[in-house]
């Protein structure tokens, strides 16, 4: 009996060391935005760039894996949903996580809908573009960057000082048309500076460029964009206003619920690399403003925040 219990005992740690090792073979599977720099940038011909790159093969080495980057595009428009692309691309089996996103509450809620499409991505065919996922419920990792809205002056108003919302008054004065800032700046004060307020379409319109241009005096976006911008425009006219507002997001990872211990297995990855001081590295190395995460982990409701403000 003792033999036979022994014999099992062996069998069974074989079978667990033959699992991982199966386990350690497989790809992790990662879908990245092609065009957010500086956190992911996908480009014909060209190396991979970015923080979420950087971040993502680190983490692949640390847990002995093939990195595997699936590519996607995330319209910049108001009838884009980066959560029901994310569960959809995730449900599919495209990826095991999604990099960079943004947890909030609103974004981490079972969705509304039960199937979604996908969005564009690399090797997409005719008919994926067709279907429809039926969708999972998300799930995030441990937040590994913050991400806030700051305000940038254009060439007119560079030297104005900004240490909160209210000394935008005055200035011209852009934002995009159902972006988080639109909402932030319509909301101020009762309204205080609608009258300056001008909307621009996303994706159609060239926000920064026309504040480069001096257009408009300023305007409230994404660090991230702000970076992005200053690195493909180095002699750029624009100038850093240093004011981030009080109400910003940590961005992450996001996988499927169904999955808690990838999640977990990441989630020691990221601890270690931070630890290390190795991801406000990748962060200096990809051109990104770094900013470790704040609490909450995870943004409450964004909008009724900015409202109550």
């Amino acid at each position: 009996m003792r033999r036979w219990f022994t014999a099992r005992i062996v069998a069974a740690i074989l079978a667990t060391a033959a699992t991982a090792a199966r386990a350690s073979d497989q790809p992790l599977k990662i879908c990245l935005d092609e065009d957010r720099p500086p956190l992911s940038v996908h480009q014909k011909g060209k190396p991979d760039s970015g923080f979420d790159v950087l971040l993502a093969q680190a983490i692949a080495e640390r847990m002995g894996r093939p990195l595997k980057i699936q590519w996607f595009e995330s319209k910049l428009d108001e009838d884009s949903s980066p959560q029901l692309e994310a569960n959809a691309l995730l449900s599919d089996g495209r990826c095991s996580l999604v990099g960079g996103y943004a947890l909030t509450t609103d974004s981490l809620v079972k969705p509304g809908m039960t199937s979604a499409r996908l969005p564009d991505f690399a090797g997409a065919t005719r008919d994926d573009r067709r279907r429809r996922i039926p969708l999972g419920v998300l799930t995030p990792s441990q937040p590994y960057v913050y991400s806030p809205m700051t305000v940038v002056l254009g060439p007119k108003a560079r030297d104005r000082r900004i240490s909160g919302i209210g000394d935008l008054a005055g200035l011209r004065l852009a934002i995009e048309s159902g972006s988080l800032g639109d909402a932030i700046l319509m909301t101020f004060d009762k309204g205080r500076l609608i009258d300056n307020i001008t909307h621009l379409v996303p994706g159609r319109d060239d926000l920064l460029g026309a504040v480069a241009r001096g257009d408009y005096d300023a305007t409230l976006i994404d660090l991230g964009r702000f970076d992005a911008h200053r690195a493909a425009h180095p002699d750029t006219a624009i100038a850093p206003s240093g004011y981030y507002y009080p109400i910003g997001a940590n961005r992450g990872y996001v996988g499927l619920a169904s999955d808690p211990a990838l999640i977990e297995a990441i989630n020691t990855a990221l601890g270690g690399l931070a630890a290390g001081g190795k991801i406000a590295e990748f962060g200096k190395q990809a051109g990104l403003t770094y900013l470790p995460p704040r609490e909450p982990a995870i943004l409450g409701d964004v909008w009724m925040k900015i409202i109550q403000r």
